[in-house]
């Protein structure tokens, strides 16, 4: 049926009203698809901007990432060149400082006066400063360099105690102080010249910081680990300063109770953290102030048996006296003010000296062939590129005989004392305390 055919007005009507209604529908439709469309076009025109940020902002990572990392090896660079610098530097000021030290020795020995001798003991204790400052501070480069590798082997904690015990017992009875050391037969992993070190530095500490009681150092069994423990009845440490102790330079505010005649640089426990760290040994303290304070330090302990080599070759035979009346020394230093000093110190011991500044002087020294030395002490790094170690050699093979020798340097690496122990040489450091050069002489003479 057509629309004309339709003569009910009410019923087209509601026709119209229809159609209006699906018009209507169909345009909102268009509507909210086209409103549909637009949001989409702006959606992507803002993830379009926010990708170009992003991209902008990983640029900026980038880049950043690339000047870091050539700043943390710029850092590194440095720092090894610091090490390298400060190895260098000690070297060159412990050689003078060496000479000072044996001048003043062969000074003692000529002083007749005790105001003589009392300033001759002055000008020794401040050079044992410089000394030890120099070495810390070389010490804390290293190892915050990464450059120190620990060497770790069984080490027995009875022998390492006995060792601590003969060095602190003089100080520690000049301030009328008690001074225990327990350690059973436990032997620990560890490295032990670093855990030597340790150990001297808190216990020095303990002892400087108490002014009466005692230091006792002790061992407890924890699992698979020992702890360590040093305890002092020294001054305590406020709980505001137990991580500043570990700081370079502090002292704390006990120092005025501290005997601290001795030095007191305030870097033994600097150095302390830093060697624990490069052992993996954890270490804490807990302390009360007026009353003492306790360090533990937890070490690997090793199950089973054990012999220490060291133990195999017994206590060093003690000289009964210096015996180095009308001994022929060949001493081998390149530092003259070291070579003079040295050679003043020998002929006051009555000993009998030929000197060199490098290998080739010293064979030609050696041409007399009615003069054998009795024993050669030799620098390590001399005249020429020269080695002591290598020099030695040289001249036991021209001799035909393993003359007794020491290397003295202020070489402190590790390839030195490597090169000592493969060719059977003592060791000593500079600078030279001549009463144990003088102690050491006789026995290796013995």
């Amino acid at each position: 049926m057509s629309v004309r055919q339709i003569d009910d007005i009410e019923k087209l009507k509601k026709i119209n009203q229809a159609l209006i209604s699906r018009v209507e529908r169909s345009m909102d439709q268009q509507g909210n698809a086209f409103s549909l469309f637009q949001t989409a076009i702006n959606l992507e025109n803002r993830v379009r901007s926010r990708t170009e940020e992003l991209r902008a902002t990983m640029r900026r990572l980038e880049v950043s990432n690339i000047d870091l990392v050539a700043a943390k090896e710029n850092a590194e660079r440095a720092n090894l060149s610091k090490t390298r610098f400060l190895a260098a530097a000690s070297h060159d000021i412990l050689q003078p400082l060496n000479a000072a030290h044996l001048s003043v020795s062969a000074l003692a020995e000529v002083q007749a006066g005790e105001e003589g001798r009392k300033l001759v003991r002055q000008v020794e204790r401040s050079l044992e400063t410089m000394e030890d400052l120099l070495h810390t501070l070389l010490d804390i480069s290293k190892l915050d360099a990464g450059v120190v590798e620990p060497e770790i082997s069984d080490v027995s904690l009875d022998q390492l105690f006995s060792s601590l015990k003969s060095d602190f017992q003089p100080l520690a009875a000049q301030k009328g102080l008690k001074l225990k050391f327990h350690a059973g037969n436990a032997v620990v992993r560890s490295d032990r010249t670093l855990l030597r070190r340790i150990l001297q530095n808190i216990v020095s500490n303990a002892i400087r910081y108490t002014r009466k009681g005692g230091v006792l150092v002790g061992i407890r069994h924890r699992g698979d680990r020992i702890r360590i423990a040093i305890v002092d009845t020294g001054c305590g440490i406020p709980e505001d300063q137990h991580e500043a102790v570990f700081e370079e330079f502090h002292r704390g505010t006990g120092s005025a109770d501290a005997d601290l005649s001795g030095g007191g640089l305030g870097l033994g426990l600097s150095i302390v953290r830093r060697m624990t760290s490069a052992l993996g040994h954890p270490i804490a303290f807990s302390s009360i102030v007026g009353r003492g304070t306790i360090f533990h330090l937890d070490v690997p302990v090793v199950v089973g048996t054990f012999t220490d080599p060291m133990a195999l070759l017994g206590e060093p035979e003690r000289p009964r006296g210096y015996g180095l009346f009308g001994t022929k020394v060949l001493l081998i230093e390149n530092d003259i003010e070291v070579l003079e000093a040295m050679t003043v110190l020998l002929e006051r011991w009555q000993c009998t000296v030929k000197t060199a500044t490098s290998t080739a002087l010293a064979m030609q020294a050696l041409g007399d062939t009615n003069w054998i030395p009795d024993i050669i002490i030799a620098d390590q790094h001399l005249d020429g590129g020269d080695l002591g170690s290598a020099t030695i050699a040289e001249i036991r093979d021209y001799l035909g005989r393993a003359v007794p020798a020491l290397i003295v340097t202020g070489d402190s690496s590790d390839a030195v004392i490597r090169l000592a122990r493969e060719a059977g040489v003592e060791l000593m450091r500079k600078p030279l305390k001549p009463a144990q050069l003088r102690a050491l002489l006789a026995h290796l003479l013995a």
